[in-house]
């Protein structure tokens, strides 16, 4: 835990999770401590690592006060080192920076002045640059909102917006500051170890949001590594354990909120279409069931529905007539293990190339 506590709340908590970073996290440290805007904390979580990374974070904690270290067992994810920064932030807005990525010069002087511009947004969306170290090329910024957009929306508004541009919007913290009491209020965490926390927290944080100002600042540098937990191992399968938690969390979030009055029903069609899809792509694209066992996929699938069908078939009424027959067999899949086969040929012979054909005419218009 910190052991140094300012008197005076800063402007950012800057929450950033660290484990084997010991190549890049002076990198990323000094380029907070480089910012002419100086009214920040930073809050480091290190989880066990197997080189210097924890090492080197307290060498810069030693120097500035304003950098504080908390420690964890090693998770293979960033979850706990954001949920216990959110926990310890004393600042307004919260920024999350991995310890292998950079913000801008200057970035943090012009995202305070145009939050002060319009002060206490729950969520100010930026833009986030990107390189691959992989192939030592920039990749397109990526920013889920029209960059002349200098409007204000609600949540449910926003979440209409983007689902209406992207087909698959880019759902990761680092794009956005986040308003802490938004955060707060609302118990807004990442799932304990998920690799792929974003896809589960975001579209909550962003349904939940009274107030959502896109200011398309690209303050972020986000680095695409050969050796990091999202690139590790992403053999067929990998994600399945993380999705059937994602799923589950989310299908209970949508089948709450959509029972409170005043419930945008687009919002159902869009997060239907999002969230099967990723039932069908993570458990049933083709690669996926010559690569994986049935019985691994069946007992991956199973968590998601341990109380029942209920939450699936409420999202299912809002979506194509192609994804409810596809949740049907879903839902056979998991229910009988002598039929699961049956689910499988399914979206071999039938849903796959359908959906596969009418992507190519999309993309063809």
């Amino acid at each position: 835990m910190p052991d140094v506590k300012s008197n005076q709340k800063p402007f950012f908590s800057i929450v950033v999770p660290c484990c084997d970073v010991e190549q890049y996290v002076r990198e990323c440290l000094d380029s907070v401590l480089r910012q002419p805007f100086q009214d920040w904390e930073c809050l480091i979580g290190v989880e066990t690592s197997k080189d210097k990374t924890e090492e080197i974070v307290r060498e810069y904690a030693a120097k500035d006060a304003r950098i504080k270290v908390f420690t964890g067992p090693r998770s293979g994810s960033c979850s706990a080192s954001r949920n216990t920064g959110i926990d310890l932030a004393q600042g307004d807005y919260v920024i999350f920076l991995d310890g292998d990525d950079t913000i801008t010069e200057g970035c943090l002087q012009r995202l305070h002045d145009q939050i002060a511009e319009r002060p206490g947004a729950d969520i100010y969306p930026c833009a986030m640059r990107v390189f691959n170290e992989v192939t030592g090329r920039d990749e397109p910024l990526r920013d889920n909102y029209p960059p002349d957009f200098s409007g204000e929306l609600t949540g449910p508004d926003a979440t209409v917006m983007i689902y209406k541009l992207h087909r698959d919007p880019c759902p990761m913290l680092q794009l956005s500051v986040f308003r802490r009491l938004h955060l707060v209020e609302n118990g807004l965490k990442c799932l304990h170890g998920l690799k792929r926390q974003d896809s589960e927290f975001a579209p909550r944080a962003l349904y939940l949001a009274k107030r959502v100002i896109p200011i398309h600042e690209p303050f972020y540098i986000y680095r695409i590594r050969a050796n990091s937990v999202s690139m590790l191992n992403k053999n067929t399968g990998y994600y399945l354990k993380d999705y059937s938690g994602i799923l589950k969390s989310l299908l209970a979030f949508h089948a709450k909120v959509s029972r409170e009055p005043g419930f945008d029903r687009r919002i159902s069609e869009f997060w239907a279409k999002h969230w099967l899809n990723w039932i069908c792509y993570y458990w049933f694209a083709p690669r996926v069931i010559r690569g994986t066992p049935r019985a691994r996929r069946r007992e991956a699938l199973k968590p998601v529905f341990t109380d029942g069908f209920g939450d699936l078939d409420r999202l299912s009424r809002a979506a194509t007539r192609p994804r409810r027959v596809a949740a049907l067999f879903v839902k056979l899949f998991v229910r009988n293990q002598f039929l699961a086969w049956l689910a499988d040929a399914f979206f071999i012979c039938i849903y796959n190339p359908l959906v596969g054909i009418r992507d190519s005419a999309r993309k063809a218009q």
